[in-house]
């Protein structure tokens, strides 16, 4: 039987790369997005992840096609830049509204049909912002470490279930993701310049980082999955990034990343 997959954000990047595998792994894949999208082989509904009753819409005409709901990569969201300060209370906002909210909002809408089904797996994106906050990119971690928290806990909600949960964290991917960044730099003249600079250091690793495609092939790996670890770090470089958070002190780990990203 062809696995059902449902892949957030699909219409472009990583999201794109990842529904494009799952159906190359045998996959009857749905992408959920705001944008129309027609790539050949992958079937597209338009869904604003923040509208619950998008969301319901979206997953009901799966179903009424599909009548199960095997695997879902929450994939969609967008990051914001610029210093806590300066930083308006409606884009913060917006920020935890995609990554996590919306992230919810599909989680909710289908956990119901895995729980019946008796099986499911669920991919939620975080980062390696997540467990290192990047100065200046605060809100951004801020959202991926909250998508860390909810995936460690929904976890043993929905074990008994059936369901497993994973949270994977992508490190510099270079997709359009880079390009859609919010950027503000208000304040930059109070902060010496630290705003830009900070900003430039990350899109350049950025651009010259892991293929969406690799990034895509990774994520449909571990979909296909019936269980895994329940945070799984993309990359070697990335893997041992994780460790060393872990063995160094916090005050030693957060200085290097200052010293990288806030100077």
């Amino acid at each position: 039987m062809q696995k059902v997959a449902i892949v957030t954000g699909g219409s472009s990047g990583i999201g794109k790369c990842t529904a494009q595998d799952l159906k190359r792994r045998g996959c009857v894949v749905y992408e959920f997005s705001r944008r129309e999208s027609q790539e050949e082989g992958i079937l597209h509904i338009t869904a604003d992840i923040t509208d619950e009753q998008q969301v319901k819409a979206a997953v009901d005409e799966v179903m009424a096609q599909q009548g199960r709901i095997d695997i879902l990569v929450n994939n969609a969201g967008f990051g914001i830049s610029g210093a806590v300060e300066m930083t308006r209370s409606s884009e913060a906002h917006s920020q935890l509204e995609v990554n996590l909210f919306g992230m919810d909002n599909v989680t909710r809408a289908v956990l119901p049909i895995m729980r019946r089904q008796k099986k499911g797996r669920i991919l939620c994106m975080s980062s390696i912002a997540g467990i290192i906050p990047i100065p200046f990119q605060t809100w951004y971690s801020v959202s991926k470490s909250a998508v860390l928290s909810y995936v460690l806990a929904l976890q043993n909600e929905v074990r008994p279930f059936g369901i497993s949960v994973c949270a994977i964290m992508p490190g510099d991917i270079s997709s359009g993701f880079t390009g859609a960044r919010r950027k503000s730099a208000a304040g930059d003249d109070v902060y010496e310049g630290r705003i830009s600079r900070s900003v430039a250091v990350m899109e350049h690793d950025e651009e010259t980082g892991m293929k969406p495609e690799d990034a895509g092939a990774f994520i449909a790996k571990y979909a296909m999955m019936d269980r895994s670890r329940p945070v799984v770090a993309m990359g070697l470089a990335y893997k041992a990034a994780t460790a060393l958070v872990t063995i160094l002190p916090r005050r030693a780990s957060n200085w290097i990343v200052g010293k990288i990203y806030a100077k």
